[in-house]
């Protein structure tokens, strides 16, 4: 049967929302300058949640112009862990099926990996952004010998204006992901909090300079 690629990137949306207004359980894991991370036990997998908080010195259409999941865009060229993003399907103009592939990791104790998602898009009338999206399979996109594929679970990132402050914006971001392979759940817990963080500032730089 064909998957609801509309349908379940509509439920990842509503699940990134969820989480957004639910303050329960979220135990500290590291702060920096940019962000600060929690994280509690996703509810979809063995593993965690991870929540990202950070106000970037930017509008939010410049961080939107960043992050945005775009063939040629902004994301591939300051966000160091994507090395290649395609759009497999377009499904409506809010929902799409793509895939991401990461560059390795940790001087190469992390391979590559590939991610395969339906993306739900949409701006709210306050004028926040949201990309949410989950793990689907689809027929143009077989896993690949060479590769390892991860899995997603519902996350995502809110770009929210903050009242009477145009120029600083603050990113809302839920991480949630089996990155598949024989990685020690230690060595997982220790890389998401580290990737996070440096998907933070990595940005906090972009939007800086990147025109």
């Amino acid at each position: 049967p064909a998957m609801d690629y509309g349908g379940l990137a509509e439920a990842a949306a509503e699940k990134v929302w969820r989480y957004r207004r639910d303050p329960d359980g979220w135990r500290s894991s590291r702060s920096t300058r940019e962000v600060s991370v929690s994280w509690r036990p996703s509810e979809e997998f063995a593993g965690n949640l991870y929540r990202g908080e950070g106000i970037l010195p930017a509008s939010p259409q410049r961080v939107w112009d960043c992050i945005k999941p775009e063939v040629g865009g902004l994301r591939t060229k300051w966000d160091k862990t994507v090395k290649d993003f395609e759009v497999i399907e377009a499904i409506n103009d809010n929902v799409s099926v793509c895939r991401t592939t990461t560059s390795s990791a940790w001087m190469g104790a992390i391979s590559p990996r590939e991610f395969v998602d339906t993306l739900f898009i949409k701006q709210y009338e306050d004028g926040t952004m949201l990309s949410a999206g989950t793990n689907v399979e689809h027929p143009l996109c077989p896993p690949r010998p060479n590769i390892v594929r991860g899995f997603n679970y519902a996350c995502g990132c809110f770009c929210i204006p903050l009242p009477g402050e145009p120029d600083r914006t603050q990113l809302l971001g839920f991480f949630q992901s089996d990155v598949g392979g024989y990685l020690p759940q230690t060595v997982v817990e220790s890389f998401i909090p580290t990737a996070i963080t440096g998907f933070y500032s990595n940005l906090t730089k972009a939007v800086k300079s990147l025109k």
